[in-house]
C-alpha cells in the first residue's frame, strides 16, 4: 500500500475534513489533498475545508450542512435561520432567499460554502434551537435584510404578536432583541404582562 493509499483510507465518506487535522496523518497533506482533489475522491469546499463524497444511487450526496459549518467555523455552538423560515409565520412574508443566518462566536460576513450563501454574524445571542417566538424576534431583528414592505410588515408582526404567549415572546425579545427591536415589541406588549411575571 502506498503512501497516498494510507492516507485515503483515512478519509470516511460523507465527512468534513480541515487541512489541519489531516496534517496528524501525513507530512505530505498538501500533495495528497491536491491529488485526492484532482482524482475527483475529495471536494475543495472553501481554503482548508474539504468533504470526501457519499454516493447514493442518485449520485454524490453534497455533505451535512451542520457538518460542514462545523468543520468552517471550527466550533459547533452556532445556529443556521433561513430568511424563508419567516414565510412559515403567517406575517405576510412571501419572498424567497437564497441566503442563511448563521449565528456563531468565530465568524462574520458573507459567504459561499459548497454553493450555499451564508451571512455568519458573530456574537449575536441566540438559541440552541428556534421557536416561533425567537423568529418572530428574528425577523424585526433583520427586517433590513428583507425585500418587503417595512411599514406594511410591522403591522402584521404586532398583529401576529398579541395573539402569541405574551411571557414567552417578551422572554424571546429580552434575550435575543436588538435595542430597536426591544423598544418595538415594548410599545404594544409591556401591557399584556403582569407586572408579577417571572
Amino acid at each position: 500500500m502506498n503512501a497516498l493509499e494510507k492516507f485515503r483510507r483515512h478519509l470516511e465518506p460523507g465527512r468534513v475534513y480541515r487541512r489541519a487535522q489531516l496534517a496528524a496523518v501525513s507530512g505530505a497533506v498538501d500533495r495528497y489533498l491536491k491529488q485526492l482533489v484532482d482524482l475527483g475522491e475529495l471536494q475543495k469546499l472553501e481554503a482548508g475545508v474539504y468533504y470526501r463524497p457519499q454516493n447514493s444511487a442518485f449520485g454524490a450526496v453534497p455533505p451535512d450542512e451542520n457538518k460542514l459549518l462545523e468543520a468552517f467555523l471550527k466550533d459547533d455552538d452556532f445556529l443556521v435561520v433561513s430568511l424563508n423560515a419567516y414565510n412559515a409565520m403567517g406575517v405576510g412574508t412571501t419572498q424567497l432567499y437564497n441566503e442563511k443566518l448563521v449565528y456563531n462566536h468565530k465568524r462574520d460576513g458573507r459567504m459561499t460554502l459548497n454553493g450555499q450563501k451564508y451571512y455568519f454574524l458573530k456574537n449575536r445571542k441566540f438559541p440552541k434551537k428556534t421557536s416561533a417566538e425567537f423568529l418572530l424576534v428574528d425577523l424585526v431583528n433583520n427586517l433590513d435584510l428583507l425585500a418587503e414592505n417595512k411599514d406594511k410588515l410591522k403591522n402584521l408582526i404586532a398583529s401576529k404578536a398579541v395573539s402569541m404567549d405574551a411571557r414567552k415572546l417578551m422572554k424571546a425579545v429580552k434575550s435575543y432583541g436588538k435595542v430597536r427591536t426591544q423598544s418595538f415589541f415594548g410599545n404594544f406588549l409591556g401591557d399584556l404582562i403582569p407586572s408579577n411575571a417571572g
